[in-house]
């Protein structure tokens, strides 16, 4: 993943798809989105580590919490870039689990075969994608209205078709061995394989959005959308893309799930709507877009998993994780307002020395 600055750049120069490379100084390190994300990741860790001793420091410490890092990556990575692009998706809550009902169904209850119920599961969640990226495009109504609609739309259908077609809201599935190893399985019997998933698609994100035309119109799509439309962006492709993307990482989480755990169930799922936001606020991603880098949702992501787990570490009650989990989302909404600021004022006043 590329460190480059991710701002949005003016939207005439949109299309470039050479980003220059900063240099490492101080000032240009406060200016960066991830930075607020990297002082709340070390210092979490810090007082977990304090506190949960040798057992957090562990190497089944580490995976309790990077496993739920894992998950939430994946999803928290395509939701990060429609929040710098601008939007919200609160349908994620419901891919999840209709992806797992789907492949459980199609794999488990039919018996037909594993690629078979994966591709049914995926596709699920592209067509999710697309239809709130439609939508959205077509009605011009916000994303949260129309994200919320589709989360208990999709909610109800799988629910209802889960109890006609399987007669349960629980279905069992049992994946052939090679399907096991690559999608559910764990690695020295702690971590679980989606581990390195999250990495491949972390960096294939991070790439995307810092060395490509598409990770430019994104930030400019999340600057001003009508001066990017004006620039010759697709935003409307762009947009259904975006969900689409959304869906898919959504529905692959979900199919994991499902293989990992043997069985799905229509209720799981729901703690990834506010949570993957949570994750990618607290990563340096402003709620207004134009704003925000990969490696900070990384860190963000990973912050948020510590403090979910640490707790259990440290012998305090658990309620206070959520108590810990708002203070840093404050604190982040904070930083990441400071940082952006400076990056703009760095931004005009290299801007007026040129001119």
């Amino acid at each position: 993943m590329n460190p480059s600055l991710t701002t949005a750049p003016p939207a005439g120069a949109a299309t470039d798809p050479s980003p220059r490379m900063p240099t490492l100084q101080l000032g240009n390190l406060l200016r960066r989105p991830e930075t607020g994300s990297f002082i709340g990741l070390v210092s979490v860790f810090v007082f977990f580590a304090i506190f949960g001793g040798e057992t957090f420091l562990s190497t089944s410490g580490a995976a309790s919490w990077l496993n739920i890092a894992a998950e939430l990556g994946i999803i928290a990575l395509p939701v990060g870039l429609l929040m710098i692009a601008g939007h919200l998706d609160l349908s994620v809550g419901s891919v999840i689990p209709a992806s797992s009902m789907t492949v459980a169904i199609v794999s488990g209850h039919y018996g037909l075969p594993m690629p078979v119920g994966i591709a049914a599961a995926l596709g699920l969640g592209l067509a999710i994608g697309f239809i709130n990226g439609y939508l959205i495009v077509r009605t011009d109504l916000p994303s949260f209205v129309v994200t919320l609609a589709t989360l208990f739309a999709v909610a109800g259908l799988t629910l209802g078709l889960s109890v006609i077609v399987a007669g349960s809201t629980s279905v069992a599935l049992k994946a052939d061995p090679v399907t096991k190893a690559i999608f559910g399985d764990y690695i020295d019997g702690k971590f679980q394989i989606v581990l390195l998933w999250w990495i491949a698609a972390a960096l294939l994100v991070g790439f995307i959005l810092s060395r490509t035309r598409y990770g430019n119109w994104i930030l400019a799509l999340g600057g001003d959308k009508v001066s990017a439309r004006n620039a010759g962006i697709p935003t409307d492709k762009l947009n259904i893309a975006l969900y689409m993307g959304s869906g898919f990482c959504s529905a692959f989480v979900g199919m994991c799930q499902a293989i990992l755990y043997n069985s799905a169930q229509v209720s799981a799922g729901q703690s990834f709507i506010f949570n993957s936001i949570i994750a990618v606020v607290i990563g340096g991603v402003i709620l207004t877009g134009g704003y925000g880098s990969v490696l900070g949702i990384v860190l963000g992501t990973m912050t948020f998993a510590i403090v979910n787990q640490g707790i259990y570490y440290t012998g305090f009650d658990a309620n206070w994780a959520s108590l810990i989990i708002g203070v840093l989302l404050l604190a982040a909404v904070l930083l990441n307002n400071t940082f952006r600021t400076k990056a703009l004022s760095h931004s005009k006043s290299t801007a007026k020395k040129k001119a």
